[in-house]
């Protein structure tokens, strides 16, 4: 994994949004992908980005949905009548009325055509859990290899603890089982990605986002017992990985919502930092966690850890000055070392972000990284 050595590196957190959306239904849909994502390799190349990817063109942009057919053990039940998680929550309650015209307008995701759903699929884990994705992996490791050399890109797989949220048990016998047993399961993606030479990227939003949800009436002490031992079990998948080859990505999420009752950083930075990884991509750019770069006042990043604070973000359609962009990365290689930091973005823009946004916003990311290169070098 490259670092930092002489200008300050730039990347992303893996979803773009559709250069030209195809469809699904049409003949040569495969093919349609693969031209697809060769082109937003093109025009990540073309921004100048260092470390890229494939858009997550391969896997249908939906970084849950695309397990759906993956594992094997679960049942598809009908929704119980209870809001799923996603329409739950503190923020849920405290701006009721806001979220009620969100929805209404269809405003809190972009994506042409249509809208993210906010009810999924919910399965029920009635078995041993096994993987059962093999081809439709391999072809989305072949889509991705034939867009770009492994070499300085990477691909993005889901945490455990992230996949469990829409899964019920009825199988395992503890909680602690069961989210071990989607570990085991997920080595097998972890691992073909890391064979085929990509920088694997795990993502992890609901680790923290749960804490709105549950972890408020838990408490601090048994919500961060909870986390921590679904980075025991994250870790569990990622043992046979070299850590050169590993980047962890934790967020809120950060859709077009209030989030003023998001985890603070301080309190989940040190289970974060154990897992194994090279590096570590948070939020750090959009207005509820923007101040929380005086993190790492107090927190040391360990020695030969890079970190990938989000400069620029999804949540708001401004986009980014440069020179704001420069003073962010600044901010951050102050307190952790020039070397030790790549600049990156909050989230995925695909499905919240209108492209011509994304694209300008990436664009800021280049500039001011540049600007902060010739402050830093």
């Amino acid at each position: 994994m490259r670092r930092s050595t002489d200008r300050i590196l730039t990347t992303h957190v893996g979803s773009l949004p559709y250069l030209a959306p195809p469809d699904k239904t049409a003949p040569g849909y495969e093919q349609a992908i693969r031209a697809q994502a060769a082109a937003v390799v093109g025009k990540q190349r073309e921004l100048g980005l260092d470390i890229v990817n494939e858009g997550e063109y391969s896997k249908g942009g939906d970084w849950l949905g695309y397990m759906e057919e993956r594992f094997g053990g679960y049942e598809a039940r009908p929704p119980s009548g209870e809001k799923p998680l996603i329409q739950q929550g503190k923020d849920r309650e405290e701006f009721a009325d806001f979220y009620a015209y969100a929805a209404e307008r269809g405003t809190l995701f972009y994506l042409p055509g249509a809208q993210i759903a906010t009810r999924r699929q919910t399965y029920v884990c009635t078995g041993p859990v096994t993987y059962k994705g093999r081809d439709a992996l391999q072809w989305q490791i072949e889509v991705a290899r034939a867009a770009l050399p492994p070499e300085d890109s990477f691909l993005t797989a889901t945490a455990p603890a992230s996949l469990e949220v829409y899964r019920r048990n009825e199988f395992y016998k503890t909680d602690e089982e069961y989210v071990f047993a989607i570990a085991e399961a997920m080595k097998v993606e972890y691992e073909a990605i890391a064979k085929a030479g990509f920088i694997l990227q795990v993502d992890d939003a609901w680790l923290p986002a749960l804490w709105d949800r549950i972890g408020i009436a838990m408490g601090l002490e048994a919500f961060r017992k909870r986390s921590a031992l679904r980075v025991e079990a994250l870790n569990h998948a990622l043992a046979n990985i070299p850590e050169e080859q590993i980047r962890y990505h934790l967020c809120w999420g950060s859709w077009h919502g209030p989030h003023a009752h998001d985890l603070e950083l301080i309190h989940i930075v040190d289970i974060m930092l154990k897992v194994k990884a090279k590096a570590y991509l948070i939020e750090a750019a959009n207005a509820r966690h923007e101040h929380e770069y005086a993190v790492w006042e107090d927190v040391k990043l360990p020695e030969g850890k890079i970190l990938i604070p989000g400069i620029v973000t999804h949540s708001t359609d401004v986009v980014e000055h440069p020179h704001l962009v420069a003073q962010r990365i600044q901010r951050f290689a102050k307190l952790v070392g020039r070397e030790n930091i790549i600049a990156g973005t909050d989230c995925g823009f695909g499905g919240r972000t209108h492209p011509q946004i994304a694209w300008a916003k990436l664009k800021a990311l280049v500039e001011g990284a540049a600007l902060a290169s010739k402050a830093l070098f």
